[in-house]
C-alpha cells in the first residue's frame, strides 16, 4: 500500500493539481512582446519533480493489464475527422465544440484524437484482428486532446489509461472491465465508488427516448441553453448536465432500466451477479449515461469517495466506460462487440494528493562515483557502464571536477560508498572506496570494484539513479 503523508511529494515545485495555464486574458496577449513565449493555455510541462506520481501510475497500470492477459497498443495522435464524427457522435459536444480539426496539406480533414477507443478499434478492423482468437485484450497509455474550458483536472492535452475486450458478447466481459478499473485505485490507494447503469440497445433504447423527450418537453422552459438543444439532438445527454436546475430535473425523469428488453436486462443482471460474486462495491445509477453516442447497455464511471462537504469532488469521474456493441460496424461495416474503460491520469494524481496518498518513495542508488582529472573522467564513464550491465544504479557528476562538490552532491544523496578515482589511482588500477558511514577508506582493484561492491550491498538489486 502506498505510504502516506510525504512532505516532499505533496510540495512538488509544480504539482499536477496546478490550475490550467491561465495568466493573461486577450488584452493582455496582444500587449505580449514577440519573445513572450508561453505555454498555452489548457496545458502542462510536466517537470521531472513532477514525473514520479505518472511513472508510478503506468507501471501499476501495466503490470495489472498484463496480468490479465492484454497485450499493449499504441494508435497514432492523428486521425481522419471522420473517424470520430462516425463514431463518437456528430452531436456530441466533443465532435460539435472540443476537437482540435484541421485540413493538412493533402486537403485531408484530420483531428488531434479526442478520446482512443475509436482509435483501437479502428485498428482492430484495418489490421484483420477479426481473424485472431477472440475476444482481443488491449490496452493503452496515452494522450488526447479536446479544446474544453480549462480547470482543474481537465487540461487541453490530457492522458488516459485504458482498457479494451473486442469480439465478446459475454457479461463476464463487462465484469472484468469494471474489475480492474476498481483494481487498479485501489491498490493505489485510492478509494472510489463504482457507479453502473444499463442504457439499453437500439432494439429498446428508442421507446425510452421518445418518454424521456416528452418529460422534458413539458420542462423546457426550466433547461439550460445546452439542454434545450440537447432535447432535439442527444435527448439522452439531458441526463449528463452538470448544471443545478438541470440536475433537479432528472431526479423525476423517466429511468431506462424501466425500458430494457428482455436480452438487456438479463445482460445486466448477469454484470451485477459477477460484481456481487467479485466484492466489488457499486451503485446502481439509473440515470448515468455517457458522453459519447457508441455505448450500449452497461455503462459506468468511478466516483471518488469524497467529504459531505466537498460535494463537487464526486461529480468529477476520474474515470468510466462500458459496452460499445456497435462501434465497429459504424467504423468498418463489420460487428464486433467490444467493452472498455479510459482512465484520465491527471486527475487521478490530484485526487492522491486529496486523498494524501503518495507512491512509494524511490530507492536511489548506494554508490557514487567520484573522478578528478580527464582521464579519471574516461576510466570512469567506462566504469559506469561496468555498473550499468550489472543493473547497479550509480550517481555520478562528470559535469564538475571539483571532488569537494561530487562529495558534497554524494552526501545529499545518501549513499553507502563513495568511489573516488583520480590520476594516480587509474595508472595504478586502483580505486578509493570510502564508506559513507564508517569512514573508513580502502584501495581496491579497479577491475574487481564492481564484484566488491556488489559483495558489500549483498543484494546486487536496481537501485534508479
Amino acid at each position: 500500500m502506498p505510504k502516506k503523508g510525504n512532505k516532499r511529494w505533496q510540495q512538488s515545485r509544480q504539482p499536477m493539481s496546478q490550475e490550467p495555464h491561465d495568466i493573461a486574458d486577450d488584452g493582455e496577449k496582444k500587449n505580449r512582446s514577440k519573445k513572450d513565449i508561453q505555454l498555452l493555455r489548457g496545458f502542462k510541462d510536466i517537470l521531472p519533480a513532477d514525473q514520479g506520481p505518472v511513472q508510478y501510475l503506468q507501471t501499476k497500470a501495466t503490470e495489472l493489464a498484463k496480468f490479465y492477459g492484454f497485450g499493449k497498443i499504441d494508435t497514432p495522435l492523428l486521425e481522419m475527422t471522420s473517424l470520430f464524427r462516425r463514431s463518437v457522435g456528430d452531436v456530441t459536444d466533443i465532435v460539435e465544440k472540443e476537437m482540435y480539426t484541421f485540413t493538412d496539406a493533402g486537403g485531408d480533414s484530420v483531428s488531434l484524437r479526442p478520446e482512443i477507443t475509436a482509435s483501437v478499434v479502428r485498428a482492430y478492423n484495418e489490421h484483420g484482428m477479426l481473424n485472431l482468437p477472440q475476444p482481443v485484450k488491449v490496452f493503452y497509455w496515452g494522450s488526447c486532446f479536446r479544446y474544453d474550458r480549462p480547470q482543474t483536472g481537465r487540461y487541453r492535452q490530457f492522458n488516459q489509461f485504458g482498457l479494451e475486450t473486442i469480439g465478446e458478447m459475454n457479461p463476464a466481459v463487462d465484469a472484468e472491465i469494471i474489475l480492474l478499473s476498481y483494481l487498479f485505485l485501489k491498490e493505489i490507494g485510492l478509494k472510489v465508488e463504482m457507479q453502473v447503469n444499463s442504457i439499453g440497445c437500439p432494439n429498446c433504447r428508442p421507446e425510452y427516448k421518445k418518454n424521456l423527450i416528452a418529460y422534458y418537453r413539458r420542462k423546457k422552459r426550466n433547461l439550460c441553453g445546452d439542454c434545450q438543444r440537447r432535447l432535439l439532438k442527444n435527448p439522452l445527454r439531458l441526463l449528463d448536465c452538470k448544471e443545478e436546475g438541470c440536475q433537479e430535473l432528472k431526479s423525476e425523469a423517466p429511468q431506462i432500466v424501466d425500458w430494457l428488453c428482455e436480452e438487456c436486462k438479463n445482460h445486466f443482471m448477469r454484470v451485477l451477479e459477477y460484481l456481487d460474486a467479485l466484492s466489488i462495491p457499486y451503485n446502481l445509477n439509473s440515470f448515468l449515461v455517457r458522453g459519447l453516442d457508441y455505448y450500449t447497455k452497461t455503462v459506468f464511471e468511478i466516483l471518488p469517495v469524497a467529504p459531505d462537504d466537498q460535494p463537487e469532488r464526486r461529480q468529477s469521474a476520474l474515470g468510466g466506460g462500458g459496452r460499445y456493441d456497435g462501434l465497429s460496424a459504424v467504423i468498418s461495416g463489420k460487428e464486433a462487440p467490444g467493452c472498455g474503460v479510459s482512465i484520465g491520469i491527471e486527475r487521478l494524481v490530484i485526487e492522491m494528493r486529496k486523498q494524501s496518498v503518495e507512491p512509494p518513495a524511490k530507492k536511489g542508488p548506494q554508490v557514487f562515483l567520484a573522478q578528478i582529472g580527464e582521464q579519471a573522467k574516461q576510466r570512469g564513464f567506462q566504469l559506469l557502464e561496468e555498473f550499468r550491465k550489472e543493473k547497479m544504479a550509480v550517481g555520478q557528476m562528470f559535469a564538475k571536477d571539483s571532488l569537494k562538490s561530487q562529495l558534497e552532491l554524494a552526501d545529499k544523496m545518501g549513499v553507502k560508498y563513495v568511489l573516488i578515482l583520480g590520476q594516480k589511482e587509474v595508472l595504478e588500477g586502483t580505486i578509493l572506496m570510502r564508506d559513507m558511514e564508517g569512514g573508513v577508506q580502502e584501495n581496491v582493484d579497479l577491475d574487481r570494484v564492481v564484484t566488491e561492491i556488489k559483495k558489500k550491498l549483498k543484494d546486487g538489486k536496481i537501485r534508479s539513479v
